[in-house]
């Protein structure tokens, strides 16, 4: 039988508030690799926009306003391209729906309108949120102890790739998810090019792989790679993002968009291969166990790598369910020192604040010279020996229940200009409500999945 061209995937997002620039390069590289061809299914862009928490801060967004809790920058993202994409059969496949699918989906359906474009096939897929009434018994069971419903702000199960892929050989050309599992955004695209069954585990742990290699966007291109004089990577203020070329076996080749700067070499492909990796041997997915223990890659071109040799193994029996709770609040404050005896001005302006809230747990840094290795107990810094540096950032932080107890810690570091050490100046204060999480496994069958049309006019 006739073997398929290769499935090119690019990736044009790593998280929420990523570069707006970088789809324009990846998919001018999808349209020159297409050499003119349709896609006929071929090619894709996926955005990876869901960190741990970014759908609980979704939630509260949609909280305050109904037709919010999508991607905030949905449009800045997707704009510049959507026309090109329609042009050349370029499907899209992302999570950016976050706390609001269907409204991501309505905002895209008003772009293209705005735009003159033709309006183009968009599912939904849904399933994943588990914090509704329905779901309470389920997450009271599971949760244990840790489960308050009163202070839930988020429930998501990591969906996997078969909602994508159903959506996609119905014919949808973009797809809007919630939370799905990141390599999902890859396998669901794979398997409905490629025909494959949910049991061919071996073809599905490679595409979760390249999956992989892609969800974090110019991660595996230089990006939060580069070290000056140690791993050195050029033109990094014009990073490319990734583009992959899988074959029907699930093996890829990695690069990066035409034109662009950054670096692909095996160096930056095995830092992204082992990146959030607990077992090299047994990567959990709802799609697949993947084994990287034997995986190989091997540069084969400038900026192009393959990755081969991961195996697969049979998937999980539970999806793993992300629960956000409301945490209180982060209150910090900051003000610098300079000059002669900064530094000892700046311990002396913590020492006041903390004797004010002595009944608060105020976790103080010097920022350069003792801050990210600091403790929050405060011991090295205590037991650091008195600089002579004339140029000091303090900051103070500490945690509340309430906003109004927060707002004491801030409002402290501000009286410090009149009523602290001399020559404080520079203050900034900021209060930030927080989110605890917890995670629970819930059994495959109490989570129910599918996806939907958006056929609405708008």
């Amino acid at each position: 039988m006739r073997s398929l061209p290769s499935l090119l995937i690019g990736c044009a997002a790593g998280f929420s508030g990523d570069r707006v620039d970088a789809a324009g390069p990846v998919v001018d590289t999808l349209i020159a690799r297409l050499g003119g061809v349709p896609a006929n299914g071929r090619a894709f862009l996926i955005f990876e926009t869901l960190a741990e928490r970014t759908l609980a801060l979704a939630q509260l967004r949609k909280r305050a306003d109904a037709q919010a809790g999508y991607e905030p920058l949905l449009e800045d993202m997707l704009g510049p391209v959507l026309a090109r994409c329609l042009a050349h059969g370029i499907r899209i496949v992302s999570n950016f729906g976050a706390a609001n699918p269907e409204g991501a989906a309505r905002h895209i359906l008003r772009m293209a309108a705005r735009l003159g474009l033709r309006k183009p096939r968009i599912a939904v897929v849904k399933g994943d949120d588990v914090s509704g009434a329905q779901h309470a018994g389920m997450l009271a069971e599971y949760l244990g102890e840790q489960y308050d419903p009163s202070s839930i702000v988020s429930a998501n199960a990591y969906l996997g790739s078969e909602q994508i892929r159903d959506a996609l050989d119905h014919g949808a050309e973009i797809v809007v998810c919630g939370r799905v599992a990141d390599p999902s955004l890859t396998v669901g695209p794979a398997m409905s090019y490629f025909g494959w069954q949910a049991d061919d585990w071996d073809r599905i742990g490679r595409a979760t792989m390249a999956g992989h290699l892609l969800e974090c966007g110019a991660q595996v291109c230089g990006g939060y790679y580069a070290d000056p004089g140690y791993k050195d990577v050029p033109g990094l203020e014009q990073v490319g993002f990734p583009v992959a070329e899988i074959d029907e076996d699930g093996h890829c080749i990695i690069g990066k968009s035409d034109g662009t700067g950054g670096l692909v070499d095996e160096a930056t492909v095995i830092e992204q291969l082992l990146y959030e990796v607990h077992d090299p041997a047994g990567y959990l997915t709802p799609d697949v166990v993947a084994d990287i223990s034997q995986a190989e890659v091997r540069r084969v071109a400038d900026n192009q790598v393959r990755l081969t040799g991961v195996r697969g193994h049979p998937r999980p029996a539970a999806y793993k369910v992300n629960v956000c709770l409301e945490g209180g609040w982060l209150a910090e404050g900051e003000i610098s020192y300079a000059g002669p005896r900064a530094e000892a001005r700046a311990r002396l302006a913590a020492e006041v604040v903390c004797k004010r809230l002595a009944d608060l747990r105020i976790r103080t840094d010097l920022i350069g010279r003792v801050s990210i290795f600091g403790d929050d107990a405060g011991r090295l810094l205590a037991g650091a020996p008195a600089g002579d540096g004339e140029d000091v950032r303090l900051r103070l932080a500490a945690h509340a229940v309430t906003r109004q107890d927060a707002m004491r810690l801030t409002r402290e570091v501000t009286a410090l200009y009149c009523c602290g050490p001399a020559g404080g100046g520079g203050v900034r204060t900021t209060l930030t409500p927080r989110l605890d999480m917890v995670s629970c496994l819930l059994p495959r069958d109490l989570v129910r999945a599918g996806f939907e049309m958006v056929d609405a006019d708008v």
